[in-house]
């Protein structure tokens, strides 16, 4: 996790490509870019410091965009870049490409299986597409604005969970050394949770956490604070998958949003209510 923002570029003009078109070259490069990582997984890598930690998952990352950045490029060579999983907040205008090359890197760092490769084309603020590479499964998530969220070419369709008290609910940490404020309110809303909800998981990525809501195998996943490479691209597969999107207490969510909420429709009333108390 890079701990200085690299953000370049300017902000270009839409070009004539189809935003379908754009996406099948996306997931390619993710693809291509996946096996660099699964071949980077296996034993715990040992740290006896946050200098050491940090090199480790800086050089996973840059390994990864070796391959990736190049192909991204070839893709929309005009559109800005931005590779700090940290960084949040809104872009300038234009196109920028949002990119995690080690999606849940500290896991892959401990030997954990939940990690991806992920690229998400933002347009003006707003995600248009996305494409979140899994390397040790081999699947691809995909998504285009108004167009659906796939799994290799499957439709994804969130729960018909109507119930908060019958649904598996998750919720993820957002970056290390959280504001003090973040890390009291995450934690009541985990209580909060374990009292309404059938199941609460807590782990990282959020990226993995939304796919399993759009794929329906998780009925909501919430989240204060966090970082657009984290979240865009699980929103556009949630709302491509008829999810509901908004922050925690049930308004619009953007970039600049303090939370975020993903849900099935049929618990999402529920868990706002859950969360705003």
């Amino acid at each position: 996790m890079p701990e200085s923002s690299r953000t370049t570029g300017t902000a270009p003009a839409v070009g004539s490509a189809s935003d379908a078109g754009l996406l099948a070259r996306t997931a390619a490069a993710v693809r291509e870019a996946g096996p660099v990582l699964r071949e980077r997984f296996g034993d715990v890598a040992r740290h006896a410091s946050r200098e050491e930690l940090l090199g480790a998952l800086a050089a996973n990352d840059d390994a990864v965009l070796a391959v990736l950045r190049p192909r991204l490029a070839q893709v929309r060579p005009d559109a800005g870049w931005v590779v700090d999983e940290l960084a949040a907040g809104a872009l300038p205008p234009g196109e920028w490409w949002v990119v995690d090359p080690a999606e849940g890197n500290v896991n892959h760092l401990h030997a954990l299986p939940e990690w991806a490769v992920t690229a998400t084309l933002v347009r003006d603020n707003q995600p248009v597409l996305t494409a979140v590479h899994l390397p040790l499964t081999g699947e691809t998530c995909t998504a285009v604005a108004g167009g659906g969220s796939h799994l290799d070419g499957r439709p994804l369709q969130v729960s018909r969970t109507g119930d908060l008290g019958l649904a598996l609910v998750a919720t993820s940490q957002a970056r290390p050394d959280e504001d003090e404020r973040v890390v009291q309110r995450a934690g009541a809303s985990i209580t909060a949770m374990l009292s309404d909800a059938l199941v609460v998981r807590t782990s990282v990525p959020a990226t993995l956490h939304l796919l399993d809501v759009a794929a329906g195998r998780i009925d909501a996943f919430w989240q204060f604070a966090g970082a657009r490479a984290d979240l865009l691209p699980g929103v556009l597969l949630v709302a491509g998958a008829g999810g509901r999107i908004t922050d925690a207490e049930g308004h619009p969510w953007t970039p600049d949003s303090p939370s975020l909420l993903a849900a099935a429709p049929g618990v999402h009333a529920a868990a706002v209510r859950t969360l705003s108390r």
